[in-house]
């Protein structure tokens, strides 16, 4: 995808069709990899919940570039990061802005470029997908992502998403299991953001 810096608004107002040809791996879940017992990701329907808001942090930056691999300069192990947009009424929500950000694999953030950094809208469907590396953690803080999640005229979500079974987990403060990636696979993790909205 092009790595122009154009600022989110603009690039939304240019609608879906910013994602012709966004290929998607499979993203139905025959169940939780390793036996792991996780606590679902924020679940729409009969009790619908939205997925719950934390700090953005420190080193968040406006005008991230338009693409969805963010490894250009980042070594690392490789990590898929996809799923669904939708509202509380189970929806997809489309053309979604999803902005991510992280550190690298020695736990800094690059606050002078855009290494780790990248935002895209959802396809029809609400998917997203993001080709990133594992972040490493860093004094104080698990392994995470940092997400921000915005329907078109409607307000920003911003969040972190977390591995699951990282020893650091239960001493970081914002860690919390809701928040988790579900992994098919190793290297591939789910999470679908519910905004509060019908």
């Amino acid at each position: 995808m092009s790595e122009q810096h154009h600022p989110r608004r603009s690039v939304l107002m240019m609608g879906a069709g910013a994602f012709a040809g966004f290929a998607l791996p499979d993203l139905v879940l025959p169940g939780l990899a390793f036996g792991q017992d996780l606590a679902p990701t924020p679940e729409c329907g009969a009790d619908p919940t939205a997925t719950l808001a934390q700090t953005e942090g420190p080193f968040f930056k406006p005008k991230s570039p338009l693409r969805s691999d963010l490894r250009t300069e980042l070594k690392g192990t490789p990590v898929v990061v996809t799923g669904f947009v939708l509202t509380r009424a189970c929806k997809p929500v489309a053309n979604a802005l999803v902005d991510l950000w992280h550190a690298d694999a020695e736990g800094a953030y690059d606050n002078r470029g855009f290494r780790g950094r990248g935002h895209q809208f959802t396809d029809a469907q609400g998917r997203y997908r993001f080709l990133t590396i594992r972040p490493a953690r860093y004094t104080g803080r698990t392994a995470h992502y940092h997400v921000k999640v915005q329907a078109a005229h409607g307000p920003v979500l911003t969040t972190q998403l977390y591995f699951p079974g990282e020893a650091e987990n239960r001493r970081d403060p914002l860690y919390r299991r809701e928040l988790e990636l579900r992994f098919a696979a190793e290297s591939v993790g789910r999470f679908d953001f519910v905004l509060n909205r019908a």
